[in-house]
């Protein structure tokens, strides 16, 4: 991808995506699945002709859209409508995805969702890798199976989880949103203010414009969503976790952990 695609506003990036079409027309195939495995890939800006799930196995996945990028630690989904412009950051991934024919499921608008994965959806989507979208022909049982998951994801939908991020098409919003996240146990909104050259005051106004959050408030989302990340893909202590992503006291990341995810970090690390 060029310096160019990677530096344009999500939404200009969204307005010039291409169609990926997941079956040639005329076939009999309404939904199928595809599994793989990143060491490190950025897709083009792209729309599907079907719905997806991509569902997050091991490692890390970023979903950009024109509104937001949804950030998914190991063992969450992220909803894809179909038609929906976006981009997928792999990093370290074992990843399975599912299409379904728009029909399927409906009754939903055209935002991306993040879905906790219960166990028995996420036994459910492995299983579905039987049916790959690759396969020559639609068969009966695949189907009676992809119609049942439809509906169980249709109800998954209704308990979305807010594990994203909002996106910014000012510039010195995003670049204040960049050296946040790269350096999240540090930051200071002084020293953003010195990097975006602007007042905290005038700094801290355009980021409740852009994106509804205060800085504070996206500083501590991306904090605990990293946490999520490094709690699933590391044996590191509580402790160790917190410190690492910012937080001066292990059970001030405790209270805060448990609030945005409704677990604490040792429960939700035996979970995942």
């Amino acid at each position: 991808m060029s310096d160019a695609a990677r530096t344009a506003t999500p939404a200009a990036s969204a307005a010039t995506s291409e169609l990926v079409r997941l079956w040639p027309a005329g076939s009999s195939l309404s939904a199928g699945a595809y599994a793989s495995t990143q060491a490190e890939l950025v897709t083009r800006w792209h729309t599907h002709d079907m719905h997806q799930l991509a569902y997050a196995a091991d490692g890390a996945v970023q979903v950009e859209t024109a509104a937001a990028r949804y950030l998914l630690p190991p063992q969450q989904a992220v909803w894809i409508p179909a038609g929906l412009a976006h981009r997928t950051t792999l990093r370290q991934v074992r990843d399975i995805s599912l299409f379904f024919e728009p029909t399927m499921i409906q009754g939903y608008d055209d935002r991306a969702r993040v879905l906790a994965v219960e166990p028995v959806l996420r036994e459910m989507v492995c299983y579905a890798t039987r049916w790959p979208v690759g396969r020559a022909h639609a068969d009966p049982s695949g189907d009676a199976y992809f119609r049942a998951l439809a509906i169980l994801i249709g109800e998954w939908l209704e308990q979305e989880s807010p594990f994203f991020l909002p996106t910014s098409a000012d510039p010195c919003v995003a670049q204040a949103m960049r050296h946040t996240e790269a350096h999240l146990s540090t930051v200071t909104m002084l020293e953003l203010s010195r990097v975006v050259a602007l007042s905290e005051r005038s700094l801290r106004r355009r980021f409740v414009v852009e994106t509804g959050l205060t800085w504070r408030e996206y500083l501590l989302r991306s904090r605990l969503l990293r946490a999520m990340s490094l709690l699933s893909e590391s044996d590191s202590p509580v402790a160790a976790v917190a410190a690492r992503v910012g937080f001066s006291s292990a059970s001030a990341f405790a209270r805060s952990f448990a609030r945005y995810t409704g677990q604490s970090p040792s429960a939700y690390r035996g979970r995942h």
